[in-house]
């Protein structure tokens, strides 16, 4: 499988490095205005055609965490992008916080009346959405979860930033470099619930136990809510608490950028090492002020873009989500589906004061 590799972006992503988060939601069309002249219908349930035609005028509905995310606004662009060029209608739709649950069940219900031919959900909760993901399934409404994922048997197929042990162990590693494998470490978090966070999470602290690590110390786990006031003060809140802190690992773009501004401008910076996963436009100012040493990501908007080639080549019959299937995602070439539906975009980069004027996302 090709591994896309972080470049070019949309200019609608620089402008939304804001910290304000908005709510806004978009309206749509039905299925029934939709797919008249799509070609031959899709196979029936279990039965994968990859030769099956790509189906036109297909209307895939776009459900992030949190519209107006700087994070996600890049991801369903990049969704969008990939809609107009297949001939298909895309729409987004959403709550305004990161941890509004039942909103984010609500919306899946709305996109299920309107009929949409799939929906590209990044689950708040990994089995909160499922009684409604699970009725949008019924009424033959393909599912494909990205960036945070539900239980399995939920949706269609989950479309991964990267392998989740990569992402979780490598945070580790990079810090752990930073910090000389030894000291207090902490983690600053989104949502309790975020699944993603959660995984990724879990093998850090695997990560830990190794030997090397013996010298570090996890002392804290905090969540900031994918907020930026929140992920500020908690960020505070870790270096009062343990005066003693040696570097924060935060997995998530608002965290990160938080915690980066509050260190730039106190006694710790320099001092405190901060990594994790952002965006360079995001942090470029950070690393070349001596904030931030390194940190990762992947493409926000290529993750989008695959997941809505996911949900095409689903509606199209090309692909059910069983693992060995292969289908085209356009320019981003091939990709094979794993266990339980799992479709991994690719590995993270690495980007520090060397490479982050490369970027522009």
């Amino acid at each position: 499988m090709r591994k896309p590799t972080i470049r070019r972006t949309c200019a609608a992503l620089a402008a939304a490095t804001s910290l304000a988060l908005a709510a806004t939601a978009c309206g749509g069309t039905t299925r029934n205005d939709v797919g008249k002249d799509g070609g031959a219908a899709a196979s029936p349930a279990g039965q994968a055609d990859p030769n099956a035609p790509t189906k036109k005028g297909l209307t895939v509905g776009f459900l992030p965490k949190q519209v107006n995310n700087p994070y996600f606004t890049s991801a369903d662009n990049g969704g969008r992008k990939a809609l107009e060029e297949l001939g298909e209608k895309y729409k987004e739709v959403g709550p305004s916080s990161a941890t509004d649950t039942s909103g984010q069940v609500s919306y899946v219900n709305t996109l299920t009346q309107q009929q949409v031919d799939a929906m590209a959900v990044s689950a708040q909760d990994p089995g909160a959405l499922c009684t409604a993901l699970k009725q949008a399934m019924k009424n033959g409404i393909k599912v494909v979860t990205y960036d945070s994922d539900t239980k399995p048997d939920c949706r269609n197929a989950f479309v991964s930033q990267a392998s989740a042990e990569d992402l979780g162990r490598t945070e580790v590693q990079l810090l752990a470099e930073q910090i000389g494998f030894k000291g207090e470490i902490a983690i600053l978090s989104a949502a309790q619930t975020a699944t993603n966070q959660n995984t990724w999470i879990d093998y850090m602290k695997q990560e830990l136990k190794d030997p090397k690590y013996k010298d570090v110390e996890l002392v804290k786990i905090a969540y900031g809510n994918d907020d930026a006031q929140a992920s500020f003060q908690q960020t505070q809140g870790l270096l009062q608490q343990y005066p003693n802190l040696k570097g924060i690992i935060s997995p998530t773009t608002v965290g990160i950028k938080a915690a980066a501004q509050y260190l730039s401008g106190s006694k710790y910076k320099g001092k405190v090492r901060l990594t994790g996963l952002g965006t360079p436009n995001d942090m470029r100012k950070y690393v070349k002020n001596g904030t931030v040493e390194a940190f990762e990501l992947w493409d926000p908007a290529k993750l989008g873009e695959l997941a809505a080639h996911t949900a095409v080549a689903l509606s199209s019959g090309q692909i059910t989500g069983k693992a060995g299937e292969t289908f085209k995602a356009g320019a981003m070439g091939s990709y094979t589906i794993g266990k339980d539906g799992l479709i991994n975009l690719g590995k993270p980069t690495v980007f520090d004061a060397k490479n982050i004027d490369q970027f522009d996302f």
